[in-house]
């Protein structure tokens, strides 16, 4: 059996894949480009993909092709109706990162409720050297207790972060922006209240007809000016120069951002134009990436892989 990976710097340098190598002959490419995938998966038996666009323009050629694993929960690089055609099978993976964006998420909350950026600085500074008192109130900052946490999305991570937020004393409420049904034990309100009554929203729904550009300036505006807005779900769910524009404005307070409409980020990008760091905090879609959720992944790609070839 042939295993190709095509783009294997998705997964990070420090993960251990040689379970893979007891499979077979093994194939590591760190990135691929659509020209370059036909003739490097020729004669694979099975391609671990990430980004990679799986069609008929750069799979039609790999006769021997039997799987395809996406190192990902979403598989919108996947034309499955031509994999079916082929009798392709393929699998991607959920749940592997739960813990990981939680944890990101209320890193991401702390440091913009906070204000960590403004302390680490004022004392790296030497500002703190010889104050005139032992605290400092220059940046004022309020507890998470008391206030209300709105969730957009309440899968595995949104249910989480629930239970992390209600751990410190935040009120939890969520909506559904496909319209699915109330889920037992938890706060289901509309769009429109949790948008109006929120102090801190985390978006952790799927892209899709419902979510694209769900965030726009109309959203932005129904939020309180004291919101926090936290998106750990993809990019295009935020409308960017609507954002932008009401950071600008002080239409919210703040918003962290693990993801982007383009990833690595466009230089057109109107979200640069933000140079506050209490405003905007943007991390480079590493809430997925701990070191336990990367090695959590490929550990159940390898069993996929066995069990599709009871091995």
């Amino acid at each position: 059996m042939k295993i190709v990976f095509l783009d294997a710097k998705t997964i990070g340098d420090d993960i251990d894949l040689s379970g893979f190598d007891r499979l077979g002959e093994v194939v590591k490419y760190g990135f691929s480009t659509s020209e370059q995938v036909p003739e490097r998966i020729r004669d694979a038996d099975v391609i671990i993909v990430n980004k990679v666009q799986v069609n008929e323009s750069t799979i039609g050629g790999a006769g021997n092709l039997k799987l395809v694993c996406v190192t990902a929960t979403g598989t919108n690089n996947l034309d499955k109706e031509y994999l079916d055609r082929r009798g392709i099978a393929w699998r991607n993976v959920a749940g592997y990162s739960t813990q990981s964006v939680a944890q990101h998420t209320f890193a991401m909350l702390f440091y913009l409720l906070e204000k960590l950026r403004y302390y680490d600085d004022y004392v790296k500074e030497g500002r703190y050297v010889n104050d005139t008192v032992f605290t400092h109130f220059e940046e004022r900052f309020f507890e998470l207790a008391g206030k209300r946490w709105g969730i957009i999305g309440l899968g595995d991570i949104g249910r989480q972060v629930a239970s992390i937020a209600e751990a410190f004393g935040a009120e939890v409420v969520y909506a559904s922006p496909s319209g699915g049904k109330p889920q037992e034990g938890y706060h289901q309100v509309d769009l429109e209240t949790l948008l109006a009554t929120s102090d801190i929203i985390s978006v952790h729904t799927p892209l899709n007809r419902y979510t694209q550009g769900l965030i726009d300036g109309e959203a932005l505006g129904r939020m309180k000016k004291s919101c926090i807005l936290l998106n750990l779900a993809r990019g295009p769910i935020v409308v960017e120069e609507d954002l932008a524009r009401a950071l600008e404005e002080g239409t919210i307070r703040a918003a962290g951002l693990d993801v982007l409409s383009v990833e690595p980020m466009s230089p057109e990008n109107p979200l640069l134009r933000i140079k506050d760091s209490r405003k905007l905090f943007i991390t480079p879609h590493i809430g997925w990436a701990s070191v336990e959720a990367r090695t959590r992944l490929m550990e159940i790609i390898l069993m996929q892989v066995k069990e599709f070839f009871q091995m």
